[in-house]
């Protein structure tokens, strides 16, 4: 079974060796398709004399929302399953194949996505949100899906600043897929390794909350009161909400409408 491994990228210089040192060690076969939006920092070189070593390894430069990059990879993936991660990540030795068995039950397959990096911001948690049964937060930095499925719900809504995954998981599952989560496909995330990125990715967070509701209606009903009151409430927990809230609010006031969304692939 071929794993098409899609990966997003700007400026990811820093980060890249550890990525790929990690992705070349994955029981074959696997093809990774990195797709970079006009890095300027050195990105693309290390990608071009990683593949010059290993053909499996294919780089691509195209810009875009990254979930309009991630269609493109896509398209240009040769296996059966395509498999999502970030270029912040470090990939366990035995990821491929964990993800290789669950694909064989299951049309989706969520893997284990530690986080790495300052204390504080590694107990954070995602906030779950269920729809029929199926968790659909599992974040697109270690997401497996069939092709098949991926393409009959036309990929990623390229609308989407983020929460692009979380729409995605909620039409797989309203075209009858089936997620399954593997906890021993692992992944290592870096957090973000500021303050600054930090209160950042949370206004995004909660922008992309915000489309959700803007294309699938109210979904409150959809999470679960006791799982988020479950979560550690920490000090940097309740700090994420105000960015977060200026996030959803600048999203409804100037955010549009997805009526050219969901186009064909």
């Amino acid at each position: 079974m071929l794993i098409s491994i899609i990966i997003t990228v700007k400026n990811e210089a820093r980060d890249m060796p550890d990525l790929l040192d990690s992705l070349i060690v994955q029981e074959q076969p696997i093809e990774v398709i990195i797709v970079d939006a006009h890095s300027d920092d050195g990105t693309q070189e290390i990608v071009r004399n990683y593949a010059e070593k290993h053909e499996f390894i294919k780089l691509y430069v195209r810009g875009g929302t990254r979930g309009k990059a991630r269609n493109f990879g896509v398209k240009k993936a040769e296996g059966e399953k395509v498999a999502f991660i970030d270029g912040d990540v470090i990939v366990n030795p035995f990821w491929a194949e964990e993800m290789r068995k669950s694909a064989k039950e299951y049309d989706v397959v969520a893997g284990n996505t530690i986080n790495i990096g300052y204390h504080a911001f590694e107990e954070l948690e995602r906030v779950e949100l269920f729809h029929k049964g199926y968790d659909i937060t599992y974040p697109s930095c270690n997401l497996l899906y069939d092709k098949q499925l991926f393409k009959e719900i036309n990929g990623f809504d390229p609308w989407f600043q983020t929460a692009e995954d979380i729409d995605l998981n909620l039409r797989a599952v309203e075209a009858g897929g089936e997620i399954g989560y593997n906890k021993e496909a692992i992944v290592y995330h870096r957090t973000r390794g500021s303050f600054y990125g930090f209160f950042k990715q949370a206004f995004w967070n909660g922008f992309g909350r915000k489309q959700l509701t803007m294309k699938h209606g109210k979904l409150w009903s959809n999470y679960s009161p006791g799982k988020m009151l479950d979560h550690q409430m920490t000090l940097w927990y309740f700090l994420r909400l105000l960015p977060a809230f200026y996030g959803y609010v600048g999203c409804k006031l100037f955010g549009n409408r997805p009526e050219e969304s969901d186009r064909p692939l």
